[in-house]
């Protein structure tokens, strides 16, 4: 009887080993057969187009040609944009004889930074490229608005305008001795380095007398002896942007507030400041920057006397600050 019992615990622990057996095959060929039809999609997937990668290859290319389409008509909008600043540069400004409108800063690209949000994915490349690109156009936008509404106020004051650019010589040029300093970079005499000169020197004789070279305001009058700076220095506020200096005089004839007319005497020559020798120092400043003033100088001369004029002109130094 007590063989008979452990021949059944016997048969029945062979059939639990069996049947775990069995389990332990069946899992393990359900994750072979998940491991291999993972296998196969991979490779289907790698190798054949589902219709989910369509789509999305769809999706794409029609994302690509949207952004293609968006930067054509962004250049498109540019070159417009160009062709107006070209038009306002040359044919606009020079009707009221107006220099170029320049804003600071305004062709400098933004920094990087300012696109670090668009980066992470394929398309960031592109995006980024057509934000410079809206960037850019909205700059130039910017630059031409202000210039278009300057020329508006300039056509309506125009006979005014006339009047107020620096126009004329401020001295009488059969006063004039020797050569005329020229504007721009040039070898400081005593610093011994390139150093720019704001304006252009004329030398002459102490009281010869100086004209105002356009309508105007005084803005400033500085009286002074001392050999340091400009000396005795006289500065007219023309309006539209423009302002003269009349440097190392004399004496000055006007008052700060005075209104000015173009070719009225508002000061005498002198050798003042710091000077190697009696002279004018002239400016003309354009939107708080000093431009050639030179180019101002008798509108309807000849081609020969302009060329006579630039003839006379050279790295005279009358001055050394």
């Amino acid at each position: 009887m007590r063989r008979k019992s452990q021949n059944n615990d016997t048969t029945g622990g062979q059939r639990g080993v069996l049947h775990r057996i069995k389990s332990y095959r069946l899992i393990r060929n359900l994750l072979i057969g998940f491991i291999v039809a993972s296998v196969i999609n991979l490779l289907f997937s790698s190798l054949f187009y589902t219709p989910k990668m369509f789509r999305l290859a769809d999706e794409r290319r029609e994302l690509e040609m949207r952004y293609e389409v968006l930067q054509n008509r962004i250049r498109s909008s540019q070159r417009k944009i160009d062709e107006i600043r070209h038009r306002d540069n040359l044919v606009y400004r020079p009707l009221f004889s107006s220099d170029t409108l320049s804003i600071e800063g305004i062709y400098t690209p933004y920094a990087e930074q300012k696109y670090a949000h668009l980066q992470g994915n394929d398309f960031s490349p592109m995006i980024t490229s057509v934000w410079k690109e809206m960037d850019q156009l909205a700059r130039s936008l910017y630059l031409e608005s202000k210039s278009l509404d300057e020329l508006q106020i300039l056509s309506k004051d125009k006979e005014k305008f006339s009047t107020a650019i620096p126009a004329i010589w401020p001295i009488d040029r059969s006063l004039l001795r020797n050569k005329i300093g020229a504007f721009g970079y040039r070898m400081h005499p005593k610093l011994h380095r390139w150093k720019f000169h704001k304006g252009v020197d004329m030398a002459g004789r102490v009281g010869d007398p100086i004209f105002a070279t356009g309508d105007g305001v005084v803005e400033s009058v500085i009286l002074s002896r001392a050999r340091t700076g400009y000396g005795t220095q006289v500065v007219i506020n023309h309006g539209f942007g423009y302002k003269t200096r009349y440097a190392h005089l004399n004496k000055s004839h006007v008052q700060r507030g005075d209104s000015i007319k173009r070719g009225q005497l508002i000061a005498d020559l002198g050798n003042t400041g710091i000077s190697t020798a009696p002279h004018l120092h002239y400016e003309v400043i354009y939107r708080n920057s000093p431009v050639n003033p030179i180019n101002y100088f008798d509108k309807n001369m000849s081609a020969e006397a302009y060329k006579s004029l630039m003839n006379q002109i050279q790295e005279e130094t009358y001055e050394a600050e």
